[in-house]
């Protein structure tokens, strides 16, 4: 018996929560008093806003361990309250093909992985260790199956760890595409398609810069997105801009990525293509209640983590405030 798809209506309760919860991300605001703050413990301090723990004294250790309690029990939560688990899978997946590259690359160097491994995502990282080492992929699901399999296949053909991730890359994407298909949300089902997009400009975008070819081109472009593959890949084989091929969303973004190959800020192109996800997002923002607004939540959450690991390790490493700034997203709120 196939499963009943969650109604709207279903996420009355979890929408109303993620809400209240709202008020708590890392806005803009919180992000300049960061970066302005006189010293690192009173930066740390307005990270606590957000219910983060452990950061006295601030440290590198301490703030992945604190982002880690945080990433780990919102995770936790979601899971429990959302009327579709699939969403929150969408979300755990980066972590698992993140710890299936590092163990396909230990495993041909003999090097432990341990300390590369993210215990965020479905499968436990030391569960995700035992079957790639015991050669028991059975459990897994089967884009990730395949794509272990596809990543030490290349990996002991060519020497190249680059291409054996590329194998996993696009697995992950495939495999994004068959859950947010399964999910039934078209929000998702839109932010999984500019995903791709995005992570193809990048990929091209970088060709050009590296004076690459067609060959590298067909490694890193996926397909799955609105931005036609072939076509980007023809485009930035000879050379040409990109600009015109990219969908609305990501035009701010190709324009930048089209100066970058000329030799302007890939800084500014990168930041752009993330914040043309985050403009996704706020398409949801005035909705009272549906998918929309867990996955929204969920990704803003992300986004906040990663904001808060470059300004207080950019402090703790002695990068002046404005460096920081340059490489900040937009915040969803």
């Amino acid at each position: 018996m196939s499963k009943r798809k969650p109604k709207e209506t279903d996420y009355l309760f979890i929408s109303a929560y993620l809400r209240a919860l709202e008020g708590k991300l890392l806005t803009r605001e919180r992000m300049e008093r960061m970066l302005d703050a006189r010293t690192n413990e009173d930066a740390a301090k307005v990270l606590s806003e957000c219910g983060y723990e452990g950061l006295e004294p601030l440290t590198a250790a301490g703030l992945e361990a604190s982002l880690a309690r945080g990433r780990d029990s919102f995770f936790a939560e979601l899971s429990e309250l959302s009327p579709n688990p699939v969403l929150v899978d969408v979300f755990r997946a980066k972590y698992d093909y993140h710890n299936a590259k590092a163990l396909v690359k230990c495993a041909a160097n003999g090097q432990d992985p341990a300390r590369l491994l993210i215990d965020a995502g479905r499968y436990p990282a030391e569960k995700l260790r035992e079957y790639v080492q015991q050669e028991e992929l059975e459990a897994l699901s089967p884009p990730l199956r395949g794509g272990i399999t596809a990543a030490r296949d290349t990996l002991a053909a060519t020497g190249d760890p680059q291409r054996s991730d590329f194998q996993l890359d696009r697995a992950y994407f495939a495999e994004l595409r068959e859950l947010a298909q399964e999910s039934g949300s078209t929000f998702l089902q839109g932010y999984v398609r500019l995903q791709i997009d995005a992570a193809n400009l990048r990929a091209a975008v970088r060709a050009i810069r590296m004076k690459k070819g067609y060959d590298f081109l067909t490694d890193v472009v996926v397909e799955g997105g609105d931005l036609d593959k072939e076509a980007l890949i023809t485009a930035a084989t000879a050379g040409n801009p990109l600009e015109p091929l990219c969908p609305e969303a990501l035009q701010e973004a190709a324009a930048l990525g089209d100066e970058a190959c000329q030799g302007g800020s890939q800084t500014a192109f990168e930041r752009a293509c993330d914040n043309a996800l985050v403009q996704y997002l706020r398409g949801v923002a005035l909705v009272p209640f549906g998918d929309g607004v867990v996955i929204a939540y969920a990704a803003a959450r992300e986004n906040d983590a990663t904001a808060a690991r470059i300004i207080l390790s950019g402090r703790l490493s002695g990068v002046p405030a404005e460096s920081i700034r340059e490489r900040l997203r937009e915040a969803y709120v």
